[in-house]
């Protein structure tokens, strides 16, 4: 991998095991060595790419894609069942804000957790935690449990953990589609900021939010990269391949009643 190389993926593939009963998973378990009782979905197949330290790389593709189980591969959060990923630097994942959180737990709390999961050392975090607190402006609720927050409040507060961590690679999926318009102008604030200074990753549905970041796109389709290049030229071929609502113009197969988890 190249010195200005911070990501690169390279062959990655993902599939997930498909069980059409309860108990095909125990018997997977117990006898997985001699039969197989999965069918296994692939989400990615062949995905290979690179993005520059500095640059800000953009993700497009219809729902359903694949777009944030490449990103949680990159993040470490997920392995590929095949290929290799390689990253060099800290990453910020803003991925699915606040899941990880502890509802039992303050969010002054669940902040400290937070910090040391993305690589703060504790007194790094203490130090930090009136910004914190500051930046996700949730008033007192940020001395309260976690069960009694909003889903905007979490928001805040894992955008502003995120926001904090001195990460060299910030990776974002979708997070300015929640919360009040204030806060998602203070992230994009930030975002902008970040750019001067780090690489992004950015997963967005919004052509224009695309275009003012990103240096490039990469739009994936059926598992593998369709095209990347110039903003306006891949978001023009993407918009000319879905439709009016927003769908791809294949529908996805519908399969009722099947349990997922990674093959890894």
């Amino acid at each position: 991998m190249s010195s200005d190389v911070v990501i690169n993926c390279d062959g990655v593939g993902k599939a997930f095991q498909l069980y059409r009963h309860r108990n095909d998973q125990l018997k997977q378990i117990m006898f997985g060595r001699w039969r197989k009782f999965y069918q296994p979905h692939w989400v990615l197949r062949d995905i290979s790419f690179e993005v520059r330290k500095g640059e800000c790389c953009g993700i497009v593709g219809r729902n359903g894609a694949g777009k944030t189980t490449l990103l949680q591969m990159i993040c470490g959060i997920t392995t590929p069942t095949h290929g290799n990923v390689s990253v060099k630097g800290r990453i910020a994942p803003i991925l699915a804000l606040g899941a990880g959180f502890d509802m039992e737990l303050t969010g002054s709390e669940n902040a400290m957790i937070g910090g040391a999961i993305l690589g703060l050392k504790r007194k790094e975090i203490a130090s930090r935690l009136d910004s914190i607190e500051a930046f996700a402006d949730i008033g007192d609720f940020f001395h309260q449990p976690m069960k009694m927050y909003s889903s905007g409040m979490m928001s805040r507060l894992a955008f502003s953990v995120c926001a904090h961590v001195d990460a060299d690679i910030l990776i974002v999926d979708e997070a300015l589609s929640v919360g009040d318009a204030a806060f998602a102008q203070k992230c994009l604030h930030y975002i902008q900021d970040f750019a001067e200074r780090g690489t992004i990753l950015f997963v967005s549905h919004d052509p224009a939010t695309l275009k003012a970041f990103c240096d490039r796109v990469i739009w994936i389709e059926d598992g593998l990269v369709r095209e990347e290049g110039n903003p306006e030229e891949v978001l023009a071929n993407y918009r000319g391949m879905i439709d009016p609502k927003g769908e791809s113009t294949k529908f996805d197969q519908i399969v009722p009643d099947l349990r997922l988890i990674s093959c890894k």
